[in-house]
Protein backbone atom coordinates (compact mmCIF):
# COMPACT_ATOMS: atom_id res chain seq x y z
CA UNK A 1 0.00 0.00 0.00
CA UNK A 2 1.17 3.53 -0.78
CA UNK A 3 0.26 6.50 1.32
CA UNK A 4 0.52 9.81 -0.50
CA UNK A 5 0.55 13.22 1.13
CA UNK A 6 0.39 16.23 -1.17
CA UNK A 7 0.26 19.79 0.09
CA UNK A 8 -1.06 22.49 -2.24
CA UNK A 9 -0.70 26.26 -1.76
CA UNK A 10 -3.86 27.95 -3.03
CA UNK A 11 -4.24 31.52 -4.25
CA UNK A 12 -6.69 32.56 -1.54
CA UNK A 13 -5.63 33.82 1.91
CA UNK A 14 -8.59 32.02 3.45
CA UNK A 15 -7.34 28.63 2.21
CA UNK A 16 -3.60 28.37 2.61
CA UNK A 17 -3.08 24.63 2.51
CA UNK A 18 -4.85 21.39 1.97
CA UNK A 19 -3.67 17.82 2.11
CA UNK A 20 -4.60 14.81 0.02
CA UNK A 21 -3.98 11.55 1.83
CA UNK A 22 -4.82 8.23 0.21
CA UNK A 23 -4.00 4.65 1.09
CA UNK A 24 -3.99 3.50 -2.54
CA UNK A 25 -2.76 5.46 -5.50
CA UNK A 26 -2.45 4.74 -9.20
CA UNK A 27 -0.89 6.75 -12.00
CA UNK A 28 -2.96 5.78 -15.03
CA UNK A 29 -0.11 3.89 -16.71
CA UNK A 30 -1.67 0.59 -17.72
CA UNK A 31 0.45 -2.47 -16.97
CA UNK A 32 -1.50 -5.13 -18.80
CA UNK A 33 -4.93 -6.14 -20.03
CA UNK A 34 -6.97 -8.66 -18.07
CA UNK A 35 -9.75 -10.82 -19.47
CA UNK A 36 -13.12 -11.43 -17.82
CA UNK A 37 -13.56 -15.21 -17.51
CA UNK A 38 -16.59 -15.58 -15.23
CA UNK A 39 -19.33 -13.40 -13.77
CA UNK A 40 -21.35 -14.38 -10.69
CA UNK A 41 -24.29 -12.37 -9.33
CA UNK A 42 -24.71 -12.44 -5.54
CA UNK A 43 -27.63 -10.31 -4.35
CA UNK A 44 -26.69 -6.73 -5.34
CA UNK A 45 -23.00 -7.58 -5.72
CA UNK A 46 -21.24 -9.01 -8.76
CA UNK A 47 -18.13 -11.17 -8.54
CA UNK A 48 -15.75 -11.24 -11.49
CA UNK A 49 -13.05 -13.82 -12.21
CA UNK A 50 -10.32 -12.47 -14.43
CA UNK A 51 -7.03 -13.68 -15.83
CA UNK A 52 -3.98 -11.46 -16.30
CA UNK A 53 -0.29 -12.09 -16.99
CA UNK A 54 0.66 -10.78 -13.53
CA UNK A 55 -1.97 -12.78 -11.60
CA UNK A 56 0.69 -15.03 -9.98
CA UNK A 57 2.16 -11.91 -8.35
CA UNK A 58 -1.12 -10.82 -6.79
CA UNK A 59 -2.09 -11.19 -3.14
CA UNK A 60 -5.47 -11.37 -1.49
CA UNK A 61 -6.61 -7.93 -0.25
CA UNK A 62 -4.43 -6.19 -2.88
CA UNK A 63 -5.95 -3.21 -4.67
CA UNK A 64 -5.88 -3.24 -8.46
CA UNK A 65 -7.31 -0.68 -10.87
CA UNK A 66 -9.71 -2.26 -13.38
CA UNK A 67 -10.72 0.20 -16.12
CA UNK A 68 -9.96 2.90 -13.57
CA UNK A 69 -11.97 1.30 -10.75
CA UNK A 70 -10.08 0.34 -7.59
CA UNK A 71 -11.14 -3.22 -6.75
CA UNK A 72 -9.83 -5.55 -4.04
CA UNK A 73 -8.55 -9.02 -4.90
CA UNK A 74 -10.76 -11.36 -2.86
CA UNK A 75 -9.50 -14.76 -3.99
CA UNK A 76 -6.75 -16.22 -6.15
CA UNK A 77 -7.01 -19.51 -8.03
CA UNK A 78 -4.92 -21.29 -10.62
CA UNK A 79 -7.33 -20.17 -13.31
CA UNK A 80 -7.58 -16.52 -12.30
CA UNK A 81 -8.37 -14.11 -9.49
CA UNK A 82 -11.63 -12.68 -8.15
CA UNK A 83 -12.80 -9.15 -7.42
CA UNK A 84 -16.19 -7.90 -6.25
CA UNK A 85 -18.18 -4.86 -7.36
CA UNK A 86 -20.88 -3.59 -5.03
CA UNK A 87 -24.11 -1.89 -6.13
CA UNK A 88 -22.68 1.65 -5.88
CA UNK A 89 -19.73 0.71 -8.10
CA UNK A 90 -21.99 -0.95 -10.67
CA UNK A 91 -24.23 2.13 -10.80
CA UNK A 92 -21.40 4.64 -11.19
CA UNK A 93 -19.13 2.78 -13.63
CA UNK A 94 -19.25 0.67 -16.78
CA UNK A 95 -18.57 -2.58 -14.90
CA UNK A 96 -22.22 -3.60 -15.29
CA UNK A 97 -21.56 -3.80 -19.04
CA UNK A 98 -18.68 -6.27 -18.68
CA UNK A 99 -19.22 -9.63 -20.34
CA UNK A 100 -17.26 -12.85 -20.38
CA UNK A 101 -14.42 -12.17 -22.82
CA UNK A 102 -14.23 -8.41 -22.14
CA UNK A 103 -10.72 -6.98 -21.92
CA UNK A 104 -9.96 -4.72 -18.98
CA UNK A 105 -7.13 -2.24 -18.41
CA UNK A 106 -5.35 -3.16 -15.16
CA UNK A 107 -2.77 -1.40 -13.00
CA UNK A 108 -1.45 -2.24 -9.56
CA UNK A 109 -0.85 0.47 -6.96
CA UNK A 110 2.24 2.57 -7.44
CA UNK A 111 5.10 1.29 -5.23
CA UNK A 112 6.64 3.69 -2.72
CA UNK A 113 9.78 4.00 -4.83
CA UNK A 114 7.91 4.14 -8.16
CA UNK A 115 8.02 6.85 -10.79
CA UNK A 116 5.10 9.21 -11.33
CA UNK A 117 4.77 8.57 -15.06
CA UNK A 118 1.09 9.53 -15.31
CA UNK A 119 -0.92 11.64 -12.85
CA UNK A 120 -2.65 11.12 -9.50
CA UNK A 121 -5.40 8.54 -9.98
CA UNK A 122 -7.41 7.35 -6.98
CA UNK A 123 -9.42 4.62 -8.65
CA UNK A 124 -12.66 6.41 -7.71
CA UNK A 125 -14.67 6.94 -10.88
CA UNK A 126 -16.64 10.19 -10.99
CA UNK A 127 -19.00 9.23 -13.79
CA UNK A 128 -19.30 7.38 -17.05
CA UNK A 129 -18.77 9.27 -20.29
CA UNK A 130 -20.11 8.41 -23.73
CA UNK A 131 -17.81 8.07 -26.71
CA UNK A 132 -19.10 10.54 -29.29
CA UNK A 133 -16.58 10.42 -32.14
CA UNK A 134 -13.36 8.59 -33.01
CA UNK A 135 -11.07 10.00 -35.71
CA UNK A 136 -8.15 8.19 -37.32
CA UNK A 137 -5.41 10.81 -37.71
CA UNK A 138 -3.06 8.60 -39.74
CA UNK A 139 -0.73 7.63 -36.91
CA UNK A 140 -2.80 8.60 -33.89
CA UNK A 141 -6.47 8.65 -32.89
CA UNK A 142 -8.64 11.44 -31.48
CA UNK A 143 -11.58 10.50 -29.28
CA UNK A 144 -14.37 12.91 -28.29
CA UNK A 145 -16.19 12.00 -25.07
CA UNK A 146 -19.36 13.55 -23.61
CA UNK A 147 -20.08 13.66 -19.88
CA UNK A 148 -22.35 15.21 -17.26
CA UNK A 149 -21.25 18.83 -16.90
CA UNK A 150 -21.68 18.63 -13.11
CA UNK A 151 -19.47 15.55 -12.73
CA UNK A 152 -16.14 17.34 -13.10
CA UNK A 153 -14.04 19.80 -15.05
CA UNK A 154 -11.29 19.51 -17.62
CA UNK A 155 -8.79 22.04 -18.93
CA UNK A 156 -6.77 22.12 -22.12
CA UNK A 157 -3.49 20.21 -21.60
CA UNK A 158 -4.76 18.95 -18.26
CA UNK A 159 -5.08 15.34 -17.17
CA UNK A 160 -8.06 13.00 -17.39
CA UNK A 161 -8.35 9.29 -16.63
CA UNK A 162 -10.35 7.29 -19.20
CA UNK A 163 -10.91 3.59 -18.45
CA UNK A 164 -7.91 3.81 -16.12
CA UNK A 165 -5.62 5.41 -18.73
CA UNK A 166 -3.91 8.72 -17.92
CA UNK A 167 -4.48 11.00 -20.92
CA UNK A 168 -3.93 14.66 -21.81
CA UNK A 169 -6.97 16.76 -22.68
CA UNK A 170 -6.78 18.36 -26.14
CA UNK A 171 -10.10 20.22 -26.35
CA UNK A 172 -12.08 21.07 -23.23
CA UNK A 173 -15.79 21.93 -23.02
CA UNK A 174 -18.20 22.09 -20.04
CA UNK A 175 -19.71 18.71 -20.92
CA UNK A 176 -17.15 17.13 -23.25
CA UNK A 177 -13.48 16.82 -24.09
CA UNK A 178 -11.17 15.23 -26.61
CA UNK A 179 -7.97 13.23 -26.20
CA UNK A 180 -5.40 11.99 -28.67
CA UNK A 181 -4.11 8.42 -28.41
CA UNK A 182 -0.59 7.47 -29.50
CA UNK A 183 0.02 4.08 -31.19
CA UNK A 184 1.56 2.42 -28.11
CA UNK A 185 -1.44 3.28 -25.91
CA UNK A 186 -3.82 2.28 -28.70
CA UNK A 187 -2.18 -1.15 -28.99
CA UNK A 188 -1.75 -1.88 -25.27
CA UNK A 189 -5.11 -0.77 -23.83
CA UNK A 190 -8.76 -1.41 -24.60
CA UNK A 191 -9.22 2.11 -25.98
CA UNK A 192 -8.67 0.64 -29.45
CA UNK A 193 -11.88 -1.40 -29.08
CA UNK A 194 -14.08 1.61 -28.32
CA UNK A 195 -17.00 2.49 -30.59
CA UNK A 196 -19.25 5.59 -30.64
CA UNK A 197 -21.97 5.22 -28.03
CA UNK A 198 -19.90 3.09 -25.66
CA UNK A 199 -19.51 4.06 -22.01
CA UNK A 200 -16.11 4.77 -20.47
CA UNK A 201 -15.14 5.35 -16.85
CA UNK A 202 -13.98 8.89 -16.12
CA UNK A 203 -11.99 10.16 -13.16
CA UNK A 204 -11.30 13.87 -13.27
CA UNK A 205 -8.07 15.36 -11.97
CA UNK A 206 -8.17 15.40 -8.15
CA UNK A 207 -6.40 18.76 -7.96
CA UNK A 208 -9.03 20.31 -10.22
CA UNK A 209 -11.82 18.83 -8.09
CA UNK A 210 -10.37 20.31 -4.89
CA UNK A 211 -9.84 23.71 -6.48
CA UNK A 212 -13.38 23.70 -7.86
CA UNK A 213 -14.76 22.91 -4.41
CA UNK A 214 -12.71 25.68 -2.81
CA UNK A 215 -13.86 28.15 -5.45
CA UNK A 216 -17.53 27.29 -4.90
CA UNK A 217 -17.11 27.48 -1.11
CA UNK A 218 -15.46 30.90 -1.31
CA UNK A 219 -18.18 32.21 -3.61
CA UNK A 220 -20.84 31.04 -1.16
CA UNK A 221 -19.02 32.53 1.86
CA UNK A 222 -18.73 35.94 0.16
CA UNK A 223 -22.45 36.24 -0.55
Amino acid sequence: MVKCHIVIQTFWPECRLFVISRENMFTGIIEQQAKVEEIVQNQSNVHFRLTAPFQNELKIDQSVSHNGVCLTVTNIEENGYWVTAIHETLQRTNLSHWQVGSTVNVERCMPANGRFDGHIVQGHVDCVGTVDEIHDLDGSWMIFINHDANAGITVNKGSICVNGVSLTVVDSFPDAFSVTIIPYTWEHTNLSSLKPGQLVNLEFDILGKYLKKFTVSLQISKK
